[in-house]
C-alpha cells in the first residue's frame, strides 16, 4: 500500500487525485492533505479519505479551522504555516507525494520531498522552471523518483522506450518530441480585440477544467512555454529536440517521433485523472474513472504551428529557455504577478505579455 501526502489537495489536481485514490482504498492511504486557506474544503476532504494530518499554510485561519474541525468531527491533526508543508512530505511514513501546489509557492515543499527521496508525482511545473538543474541534481543525489503529471509530459513519458536514458535521444532512435497544445480559448479570436478580453473569458478553456492561473496561462500559451522548459529538464532535452504543435481537440496529449519515421502518440479524453492514475500506479495500471475514447465519434484531428503574434508569451518562454536559468526564473516570477494582476482586474490581457517582455529584456 502506498502512503501519500497531497500538496494542494483543494485545487483541481488535488481534487482529481482524491477522486482516483477513493476508487482504490485498498492501495492508497492518505497521510496528509494541504491547502493555503480553504479550511472547510480541506477538512471535508480529510474526513472523506481518513487523512491523518492536514496543513493550512496560511495560519491566519487557525482559529476558524480548529472550530470547523470540531464541528464536523474531524480527528486529523491540524498544522499551520509553510514549514509544516515540508514536514508532512518528509515524514518517514510517506513514500509518495503529489506536488500540486500552483506556482512558486510549491517549490520549497516539492524540493523537500525530493530531498527526502520520495516518489514525487510532479504537477508543479514551476519547480522545474525556476530551479531545474538544482531540482534534477537533488533528485539524483537522493534517489527520488520523479513522475510527471502534466498531461503532455506524462504522455511523453508513456511514449518513450522503457530503457530510455536521460538526455540520450539518439541512443533510443528518437528524432523529436512533439509537445501538443490546444491553443486555448482564443485560437481563432480576433487579435485586435485581445485588449478587451476579460478574466472570465480567459478562464473558459474549451477542453480542460483547470484553476484560474493555469487557465490564463493556457489562454496566453505561457503554460506551453513553461511546459517546454519543464520537458527539457524532465527528459534532458535541448531546445532543438522539442517542437510545439497546436492540436485544438486535446485528444493527442503529446508524441514522440523516431528516426525510422514512426510517431508514437498518447491519446485520451482531456481529463487529468488519466495521468494521475498512471503516475500513482506506475508501472502498473489502475482505473481512473475516465471513459475511454469512442473512436466512432472522433471527427477532427487538426494540427498547426502557433502564431507569434497571437501567442507572444509562448515565444517569450522559448527565448528564456535559450538564455538560461536566470531568465526562466525571472520570467516565471513576472508572469505569476502579471496573471494575478489581470485576474484582479488591475491590468489588461495584452499587458501580461508586455510586462513579461520588459522583464525578459533585462536578461
Amino acid at each position: 500500500m502506498q502512503t501519500i501526502s497531497i500538496l494542494g489537495s483543494t485545487g483541481s489536481i488535488g481534487t482529481s487525485t482524491i477522486d482516483v485514490i477513493a476508487r482504490h482504498p485498498e492501495q492508497y492511504q492518505v497521510y496528509a492533505l494541504t491547502a493555503h486557506r480553504d479550511y472547510q474544503k480541506l477538512l471535508n476532504q480529510a474526513q472523506a479519505v481518513n487523512a491523518t494530518h492536514v496543513v493550512l499554510s496560511d495560519d491566519s485561519v487557525m482559529a476558524d479551522a480548529r472550530d470547523y474541525a470540531v464541528t464536523i468531527g474531524c480527528t486529523a491533526q491540524l498544522h499551520f504555516g509553510a514549514t509544516a508543508l515540508e514536514t508532512v512530505v518528509q515524514a518517514d511514513e510517506v513514500n509518495t507525494v503529489m506536488a500540486a501546489i500552483v506556482g512558486a509557492a510549491g517549490l520549497l515543499p516539492t524540493l523537500a520531498a525530493v530531498e527526502a527521496g520520495k516518489r514525487v508525482l510532479l504537477a508543479n511545473k514551476e519547480a522545474l522552471v525556476m530551479s531545474g538543474q538544482l531540482f534534477i541534481e537533488s533528485a539524483n543525489r537522493n534517489n527520488a523518483t520523479i513522475l510527471p503529471i502534466d498531461s503532455e509530459h506524462n504522455a511523453i513519458f508513456q511514449c518513450l522506450p522503457h530503457d530510455f536514458t536521460y538526455g540520450e535521444l539518439a541512443d533510443s532512435g528518437i528524432s523529436k518530441i512533439l509537445l501538443t497544445g490546444s491553443g486555448g480559448p482564443f485560437l481563432e479570436y480576433d487579435i485586435t480585440a485581445f485588449a478587451d478580453i476579460t478574466p472570465a473569458q480567459a478562464c473558459a478553456h474549451p477542453n480542460w477544467d483547470m484553476g484560474q492561473k493555469i487557465s490564463v496561462d493556457s489562454a496566453t500559451m505561457m503554460n506551453k512555454g513553461l511546459e517546454f522548459i519543464e520537458a527539457r529538464w524532465l527528459f534532458g532535452l535541448d531546445n532543438k529536440d522539442i517542437e510545439i504543435v497546436l492540436h485544438p481537440q486535446s485528444t493527442i496529449h503529446s508524441m514522440v517521433q523516431y528516426v525510422d519515421g514512426s510517431v508514437i502518440a498518447q491519446m485520451g479524453e482531456p481529463d487529468m485523472r488519466t495521468p494521475i492514475a498512471h503516475a500513482l500506479a506506475f508501472p502498473q495500471r489502475i482505473s481512473s474513472g475516465v471513459a475511454p475514447l469512442d473512436f466512432s465519434q472522433l471527427r477532427d484531428f487538426t494540427f498547426s504551428t502557433p502564431c507569434p503574434e497571437r501567442y507572444p508569451n509562448l515565444y517569450l518562454a522559448l527565448a528564456a529557455a535559450k538564455r538560461g536559468q536566470s531568465a526562466c526564473t525571472a520570467l516565471n516570477a513576472c508572469n505569476e504577478i502579471a496573471v494575478a494582476a489581470f485576474l484582479a482586474g488591475q491590468i489588461g490581457f495584452t499587458q501580461i505579455a508586455q510586462l513579461n517582455s520588459q522583464i525578459l529584456s533585462k536578461h
